[in-house]
C-alpha cells in the first residue's frame, strides 16, 4: 500500500477497505487528505454553497435505562430530576421554534421503560394535528430498537406506525462506534451495532430519510473507526433505488466532562483540531455514496469547523435553539442565525438555509428583519 495510490482510488470514488483507510489516515498528510476530501465534495456538491438549518433539539424524557457511560443527561426511573415533557411544554417549544424561523423539531430522549409505541404514535399525531407544518426528525435507531423490544414488534412495523403518525425522518443518533467491543464498554444497554444498522435498513425500505453519525476519540481503534464507515456505506448501498437513505454523515469527538467513561475507563477527549479535520476528509474518502458531510461546530468550535469546509464538509448543521445531551458533557459553543452565516462567509463560502431533506429554503421573514434591525443599529 502507498498513499498516492489510495488517494487516486478515492478520487475515483472507489471503496477503500477499512485496513486501507487506516493506512491512509495514519500516513497521508493533512493537506493531501483535505485536497481529496474537498475534491470528492465538489463531485457531490459543486460550488461554494454551505448549508445550515434552524431547528430545536428537544427531549421527550431524560429517563433512560441504557446507562451509557458518556452521558450526563440521563436519569434513572424514579429519580427526583426525572421528567417526561408535557404537551404544554411542546406547544411552547414549537411555537418559539417557528418564531425563530425554524420548522423542525429534533425530538429524542432516553430508553424509558414505560413509554411504548402508543405513547410516541399519539404524541406525533397530536403535534402534527396542532402544528401541520412541523417537521418531526425524531427518535433514533436505539430508541426504535427499545420500543420494538417493549412491544415484541419488528423494527419495520414500529417505524411504519410512527411514519403513519407523523414521523418525517430518522436521526442517526446512538451510532457512537458500531463495533460491539466498543459498545459493550461504553453503551451496553443500547442496541448492538448490527441492530442499529438493521433499523436503518428498515427505515430506508419505508423511504424514511435518515442520517448517520460517529462519536469518536474515546476507547476505539482507528480500524474500528474505518469499519464504522464501511458498515454505513454498505447499508447505503442496499437502500431501494428510489429511496434517499442516509442524507448526511456527522462525526463528532467524544465530550468527556464529568462522564463516567472518563472516570472509570480514563477515556479523555484528546481529539485535536487537526485530527477532526482529517476525520472529516476520511468521511468523504470512505463514504463515497453519501452526499452530505456535516462539520460539528457544536463540539469543535467555529475555527475548526470552518477549516472542515475545505476538507470535504458541505454542511454547518444547526444553530440549535435548544440542545441538552452533548452540552451536558462539555460542549460550549453556540451560534445565532447571523453568526452561523457569518462563519460560513468568513470561510469563503456562501451560506444557504435548508430543510431536513437538504432542500434550499428562503430566509424566514423574522431573520431577515432581525438582520436589517442589526444593520440599522450598526449604522446609527
Amino acid at each position: 500500500m502507498n498513499t498516492t495510490e489510495l488517494l487516486q482510488r478515492a478520487l475515483k470514488l472507489e471503496w477503500l477497505t477499512p485496513e486501507e483507510g487506516v493506512f491512509l489516515f495514519e500516513n497521508a498528510s493533512t493537506a493531501e487528505l483535505m485536497y481529496v476530501g474537498n475534491a470528492i465534495r465538489e463531485h457531490h456538491v459543486p460550488g461554494d454553497t454551505v448549508t445550515w438549518i434552524i431547528d430545536r433539539n428537544s427531549n421527550t424524557t431524560n429517563v433512560c435505562i441504557a446507562n451509557c457511560k458518556f452521558c450526563n443527561f440521563y436519569r434513572r426511573p424514579g429519580h427526583e430530576e426525572a421528567y417526561i415533557t408535557t404537551i404544554e411544554e411542546y406547544r411552547q417549544k414549537i411555537t418559539e421554534t417557528f418564531q425563530f424561523g425554524g420548522e423542525q423539531l429534533l425530538l429524542q430522549g432516553g430508553h424509558h421503560p414505560d413509554l411504548g409505541l402508543q405513547y410516541y404514535a399519539d404524541l406525533f399525531k397530536q403535534l402534527k394535528s396542532e402544528f401541520p407544518n412541523l417537521k418531526l426528525h425524531a427518535l433514533g435507531p436505539p430508541e426504535i430498537a427499545h420500543v420494538a423490544k417493549l412491544e415484541g414488534m419488528s423494527h419495520y412495523d414500529v417505524l411504519k406506525t410512527l411514519k403513519e403518525s407523523g414521523l418525517d425522518s430518522l436521526p442517526g443518533a446512538g451510532a457512537e462506534i458500531l463495533d460491539d467491543r466498543v459498545r459493550r464498554l461504553i453503551s451496553k444497554g443500547k442496541c448492538g451495532g448490527q441492530e442499529w444498522l438493521d433499523v436503518m435498513r428498515a427505515a430506508h425500505k419505508l423511504h424514511l430519510t435518515t442520517s448517520a453519525t460517529m462519536m469518536f476519540g474515546h476507547i476505539e481503534t482507528n480500524l474500528e473507526r474505518m469499519q464504522h464507515f464501511a458498515d454505513i456505506r454498505q447499508v447505503q448501498s442496499e437502500k431501494p433505488a428510489d429511496a434517499k437513505g442516509f442524507l448526511a454523515f456527522i462525526p463528532w469527538p467524544f465530550q468527556d466532562e464529568d462522564t463516567i467513561l472518563r472516570k472509570i475507563k480514563r477515556a479523555r477527549n484528546a481529539v485535536t483540531g487537526d485530527e477532526y479535520v482529517r476525520m472529516i476528509a476520511m468521511s468523504r474518502i470512505m463514504l463515497p455514496n453519501i452526499i452530505n458531510i456535516q462539520a460539528s461546530w457544536l463540539t469543535v468550535g467555529k475555527q475548526v469547523a470552518q477549516v472542515c469546509l475545505h476538507a470535504g464538509a458541505n454542511d454547518f448543521g444547526s444553530i440549535m435553539i435548544e440542545e441538552n445531551v452533548v452540552s451536558a458533557a462539555g460542549a460550549r459553543f453556540r451560534f445565532t442565525a447571523d453568526g452561523i452565516q457569518n462563519a460560513i462567509k468568513e470561510a469563503g463560502k456562501t451560506p444557504q438555509l435548508r430543510n431536513q431533506q437538504y432542500e434550499f429554503r428562503e430566509l424566514p421573514r423574522e431573520i431577515v428583519q432581525q438582520q436589517l434591525d442589526t444593520r440599522e443599529m450598526i449604522v446609527d
